[in-house]
């Protein structure tokens, strides 16, 4: 069995030709979808403004430490295009950023803990 890592990954994208209906449920939305909405979980949870111009999803992906921060990118992007698509919502430009939990270095002030 091969070694097990945590990822953090923020997908983010830009909504593109959003119909009527997408707008409409998006802006009755956005206050659940704000600041503190940004939490990683594996369903991910999804950022954005009024502007409905730029949004983001936070991932936690657990995948093979062999595979890479490439493959925890893929996987979480994955998810965001089936979420996105479920919903309905027009998007183009995903892009991720990936944090390897398990390799992070934590510096502590003041001192060893």
């Amino acid at each position: 069995m091969s070694e097990q890592h945590t990822y953090r990954v923020i997908v983010r994208g830009v909504w593109d030709g959003l119909s009527e209906d997408s707008r409409t449920r998006l802006l009755a939305e956005v206050d659940g979808h704000g600041l503190t909405a940004m939490t990683f979980t594996e369903e991910g949870s999804l950022t954005y403004d009024r502007a409905l111009k730029h949004f983001s999803w936070r991932y936690t992906v657990v995948s093979d430490a062999a595979d890479g921060e490439e493959m925890a990118a893929a996987i979480a992007e994955d998810r965001a295009e089936s979420a996105l698509g479920a919903l309905g919502h027009g998007y183009r430009d995903l892009r991720s950023t990936v944090t390897d939990l398990d390799t992070m270095k934590i510096n502590y002030k003041g001192g060893r803990r």
